[in-house]
C-alpha cells in the first residue's frame, strides 16, 4: 500500500468554501481512479489560517500516477485554486516516506 499526502492552508476566512471545493476536486477526483483505497482530510486552524491535510491510499504505484501524472512526486492543482488564496507546496514525495511523502506499508 501506498500513502500519499498533501498539505495546504487558505485563509480563515474561506476555509469552509475551501472545504467544499476540495472535496469536490481532490477528494472526488481520488476516489474515481481505480486503486484508490481511501481518502482522508484533516482540517484545522491555527492563527488565522485554515490548515488542511490530505491523505489517499493507493494499492500500486500505478495507481498513483493514474492520479497524479507520470510526475506524481509534485501536488496536483485543480482549477480555481489561486481562488481561495491557497498557500501550498508542490511537495516532493519519495517511495521511501518522510513527512510529507509517499509511504509503502509491508507485513
Amino acid at each position: 500500500m501506498i500513502v500519499r499526502t498533501w498539505h495546504g492552508c487558505v485563509p480563515e476566512a474561506r476555509g469552509a468554501a475551501f472545504a467544499e471545493h476540495l472535496r469536490k476536486t481532490g477528494e472526488d477526483h481520488a476516489k474515481s481512479v481505480p486503486g484508490n483505497l481511501g481518502v482522508a482530510v484533516r482540517r484545522m486552524n491555527f492563527r488565522g489560517w485554515e490548515h488542511f491535510f490530505f491523505a489517499t491510499w493507493w494499492t500500486s504505484l500505478e495507481a498513483v500516477k493514474a492520479f497524479a501524472g507520470e510526475d506524481y512526486q509534485l501536488a496536483v492543482h485543480y482549477p480555481d485554486d489561486e481562488r481561495f488564496e491557497l498557500v501550498a507546496r508542490s511537495l516532493r514525495v519519495s517511495p521511501s516516506g518522510g513527512s510529507y511523502g509517499a509511504a509503502v506499508a509491508t507485513g
